[in-house]
């Protein structure tokens, strides 16, 4: 992987541990907080879109909407499920096994699909980070709630499954459809909040609440996310998905130092030591 590439992923990755921080503040985050942080996120990015769709050289295509159209649905699933998973379960837990389940798909199927061939010391980082996953997300013991960790990494898995399609896709929409980055995102955002509107709504007191007690959060998130998710579709039009995906996961490191010095939750040993495994495996996908 290619040096500006790189260093894309690795910054999405800090943005990425510190928006997934914040959701998991909100009390009670459900359909309306992820509406609420993909309005936002509308609001922030639309007159960019704009702009971009008037001065882009190529002409803009139907294709596009259509691309956007999926990514959003797509990333309403991504949004709904992490979200109950973080009602259910740890950070530390459903952080890093969601994150890790999603490269490992987005790898396999990059490599029997779509016929990518990272090579052997590119796989050999890939296949480590998932290792350090799942190193920091299993053998939990002590006072936890094992129906808490159940749940944290049942939820984790489903999240990992939406994130490993729709990582496949959106480097198939800004490769292999052309869509410029930021306008498939803008794009993307506006059709996110427009589709959550129902749900959001059947529940109006709880959009109000979370407005009022929790803006902090709602905002972090959507100036955050959209941040870090414009920097992998970046690093997509440089990179092959199969090394761009587990590199992302260097934020599962970041996101379990958080979890255990910002939220308190424990087990710092075993957490730290799949660290060390997952930077081993940046190490050598850099080195691809």
């Amino acid at each position: 992987m290619n040096a500006t590439a790189l260093s894309l992923v690795l910054v999405a990755a800090v943005v990425h541990a510190a928006w997934n921080l914040a959701a998991k503040r909100v009390s009670s985050g459900g359909t309306q907080f992820v509406w609420l942080y993909y309005t936002a996120a509308a609001v922030v990015l639309l007159p960019v879109t704009i702009v971009l769709l008037v001065v882009e050289d190529d002409r803009p295509q139907w294709s596009w909407l259509l691309a956007a159209g999926v990514t959003a649905v797509l990333h309403i699933a991504y949004g709904v499920v992490l979200q109950r998973g973080y009602r259910v379960g740890d950070l530390s837990v459903v952080y890093p096994v969601a994150r890790g389940t999603g490269p490992l798909l987005s790898v396999l199927a990059a490599v029997l699909v779509l016929g990518e061939r990272p090579g052997p010391l590119g796989l050999l980082g890939a296949f480590l980070v998932i290792a350090g996953v799942l190193v920091i997300s299993t053998g939990r013991r002590g006072g936890e709630g094992t129906h808490a960790v159940e749940a944290g990494i049942r939820y984790g898995l489903l999240t990992g499954a939406v994130i490993a399609g729709y990582t496949l896709w959106d480097a198939h929409a800004v490769t292999g459809l052309g869509v410029p980055p930021v306008v498939y995102f803008g794009l993307g955002s506006v059709l996110q909040s427009v589709l959550l509107v129902p749900g959001a709504l059947a529940d109006r007191a709880e959009v109000a609440r979370i407005w009022r007690e929790q803006r902090r959060e709602v905002l972090l998130v959507a100036v955050l996310s959209p941040i870090a998710y414009i920097l992998v579709l970046f690093a997509l039009t440089m990179a092959p998905v199969s090394l761009v995906a587990p590199a992302r996961e260097l934020s599962i490191v970041l996101g379990g130092l958080a979890a255990w010095l910002v939220l308190g939750e424990g087990d710092a040993a075993r957490r730290l030591a799949g660290s060390v495994i997952v930077l081993s495996g940046i190490a050598a996908i850099a080195a691809a």
